[in-house]
């Protein structure tokens, strides 16, 4: 598996030469095999420049999780390139909502006026479906999707291919017992190859946005060392931490990483690409 970071940002895009090194796109991650299909996770706007790298003459097919519907991470789908050809065929999965269908509350969202295109006239051919909790058999993975901690009904996702873990936990609210873990997220982040996990706030920052549903690089750290992750990606960044900042509280993660046993902290960046074989 390979897994292609495209958006890496959390609640708004940012632009500017002050982000320009982690880029300032929100949630895209692509997961890839050969063999199979693609696994977008996640629609924000880096999604357009995943888009740009797919070959126009081949048509293309491939299947997105999403995790909730806020627009941080759907924002992008009707911008990239899969979406607008006709041939092209994108199956999206995503929760209900306070009992409303998956494709009941996109379509809510992507409508006039809030947009002047739904996503059921765009060229491509988009089915969406209601995911259910539990296991699922996605693009040849086994797909787990659980409910996580956050402001809304929110999904993480575990990814299962050939022996390996992808753990996908974009949106996470950190108790006010910072040593809880909740167990749907060691679940889903068991022994992970490889661990994408929100790290937004400072703890400065958490203080003053406690219920925000997001959490600090410290937690994302502790959620790693409890779940026993080989890799933890730190993710979500807020659109208010510049490239230098990035880099400082990637610094500190590393050293406490180290202490806490996780073999490997990065920090997403746009471009970046893990290969696990």
């Amino acid at each position: 598996m390979q897994v292609t970071f495209y958006g890496v940002r959390g609640s708004t895009p940012c632009a500017g030469e002050s982000t320009a090194r982690y880029g300032g796109n929100t949630a895209s991650v692509v997961v890839t095999d050969d063999g199979h299909d693609p696994i977008l996770l996640d629609l924000g706007t880096g999604l357009r420049y995943f888009g740009a790298t797919c070959d126009s003459s081949v048509p293309f097919s491939g299947h997105a999780l999403v995790t909730h519907l806020h627009w941080d991470h759907v924002q992008g789908l009707p911008f990239a390139a899969p979406m607008l050809r006709a041939g092209d065929r994108v199956a999206v999965y995503g929760p209900s909502h306070d009992g409303v269908g998956f494709p009941e509350a996109f379509d809510q969202l992507m409508r006039p006026p809030f947009f002047p295109v739904r996503a059921c006239e765009l060229p491509a051919e988009l089915n969406f479906t209601t995911l259910e909790s539990g296991m699922h058999d996605i693009a040849g993975a086994k797909v787990t999707a659980l409910h996580v901690p956050h402001t809304d009904t929110t999904f993480g996702y575990r990814i299962e291919r050939d022996g390996f873990v992808v753990a996908y936990v974009s949106d996470h609210q950190q108790p006010p017992d910072a040593t809880y873990v909740d167990p749907n997220v060691l679940e889903l982040c068991a022994n992970a190859d490889l661990l994408i996990h929100d790290a937004q706030y400072t703890p400065a920052e958490f203080a003053m946005k406690s219920t925000w549903g997001h959490c600090t690089v410290d937690y994302a750290l502790t959620v790693a060392a409890r779940a026993g992750a080989k890799t933890l990606v730190l993710f979500h960044h807020d659109p208010s931490h510049d490239d230098d900042q990035l880099d400082a509280l990637l610094a500190g993660a590393v050293i406490e990483g180290e202490r806490l046993g996780i073999g490997e902290v990065l920090a997403a960046h746009e471009g970046l690409s893990i290969t696990l074989a």
